[in-house]
């Protein structure tokens, strides 16, 4: 099932970029996304709190002229699904692409993701773990528990990505809006999603992307405090499947 028709397709894609203290690697972010990206688009950088260094960063970016890019404050809870809510949120229809503020991110395919999205999938995944795909260093754990939990899910439940938890995936905004989402903390957003979106019916389709360790700041990623989170959406996965 489609949200919308493929013809219908033709509005401009939204970046949502979660931050939180990214200011030293602002500049490099939106350097990095001014050269990979050429098309039309708007970036909303959705940030907690009014001391968090990144919003001078971006509001130096806007004061020389940048016009698609926005500051959007979280106002749902704080921490990274409170944002990523908060910018989907914000945006009426079209495409949603989510990014990472590390560089960490695939930026070269994101024009091959929207031209799927134009084609009609309702979610269009950057896979690691797919035959072209690949990691560039990271936390050795975590990545085994990634892959282990996206590759199953895609052999034992028939989710047709390879990556079910990776952040970097364009969504369709109508679809979201049909979800009432759960999700309270850590990435376990992008997984409640894709399952959902998978169990109702909606297109999911996957191209192979590199993600590279970030090379400022520090990873956000609590295995053991968020472990439990991801296993609640895998396990949901396996529900019988309806139509939207």
């Amino acid at each position: 099932m489609a949200s919308e028709t493929a013809g219908n397709r033709t509005d401009h894609l939204t970046i949502i970029i979660p931050v939180y203290n990214e200011g030293a690697g602002f500049e490099d972010l939106w350097s990095e996304l001014d050269t990979h990206l050429k098309f039309p688009f708007r970036a909303l950088v959705v940030y907690d709190f009014d001391e968090d260094n990144t919003v001078p960063a971006v509001q130096a970016v806007i004061a020389r002229g940048e016009e698609r890019l926005s500051l959007v404050k979280n106002n749902v809870r704080r921490g990274v699904v409170g944002a990523l809510r908060t910018g989907f949120s914000t945006v009426e229809k079209g495409p949603l692409l989510v990014v990472m503020a590390d560089l960490s991110d695939d930026l070269a395919k994101v024009s091959k993701m929207l031209e799927l999205y134009r084609q009609g999938f309702d979610v269009v995944v950057g896979s690691r773990y797919m035959k072209g795909g690949g990691i560039v260093n990271g936390p050795v754990v975590k990545q085994g528990l990634s892959r282990m939990a996206g590759v199953s899910l895609h052999w034992l439940r028939g989710i047709p990505t390879h990556d079910a938890t990776n952040a970097f995936k364009i969504y369709d905004s109508a679809m979201l809006k049909q979800f009432t989402l759960e999700s309270q903390r850590g990435f376990e957003l992008n997984l409640e999603i894709t399952v959902k979106a998978f169990l109702t019916g909606y297109r999911i389709v996957e191209i192979p992307s590199v993600w590279r360790d970030r090379t400022q700041g520090q990873s956000k990623f609590k295995l053991l405090a968020w472990l439990p989170h991801y296993l609640r959406w895998y396990f949901y996965a396996f529900r019988p499947r309806t139509k939207a």
